[in-house]
């Protein structure tokens, strides 16, 4: 019975493993990419200014209509370059920070399932050791009760961890 519930943990602990590991690759991953958009969108918004600035220079030089035409378009122009900061500043709030947070969690996580993993070898080892003095000494029954309450206090302690 103590053997087949430690077999459950061992698939139980490689399927968060592999969960963990799936997470940092992707998430990661995504991180990257929204973050790499977030900039090209901010590059993109920094030309429109510079495109804005050029054509107030350029309608300072033309007659009087095409100058009001001009400074129109560039004013609404200047419009749509705040709705891209706004779109630039959402991103950063709302997707890139929540997904960079994610990174210390995963950290969080594989450190607990190290410190589990670690756990169960030793209790893997005390059990092996317990099976071993028992075909060594069968009749020697102080040791293996003293192995047999070592190894269900480690168990208890494993389960309430979990």
């Amino acid at each position: 019975m103590l053997r087949r519930s430690l077999e459950n943990r061992d698939a139980q602990t490689r399927q968060l493993q592999d969960a963990v590991t799936n997470v940092e690759k992707h998430f990661g991953e995504l991180c990257q990419i929204f973050a790499a958009y977030v900039r090209k969108t901010a590059r993109l918004r920094d030309k429109a200014d510079l495109l804005v600035n050029e054509i107030n220079v350029y309608a300072c030089t033309e007659t009087p209509n095409l100058k009001q035409g001009l400074k129109n378009f560039a004013e609404e122009f200047a419009k749509l370059q705040d709705y891209r900061q706004a779109e630039v500043e959402r991103l950063e709030a709302k997707v890139v920070e929540p997904l960079k947070a994610y990174g210390t969690i995963v950290k969080m996580k594989r450190d607990d399932l190290k410190a589990t993993l670690t756990a169960r070898n030793r209790e893997a080892k005390q059990l092996t050791q317990l099976e071993r003095t028992r075909q060594r000494n069968p009749s020697d029954r102080h040791v293996i009760v003293s192995f047999d309450f070592s190894l269900k206090k480690c168990f208890v302690r494993y389960a309430v961890q979990k």
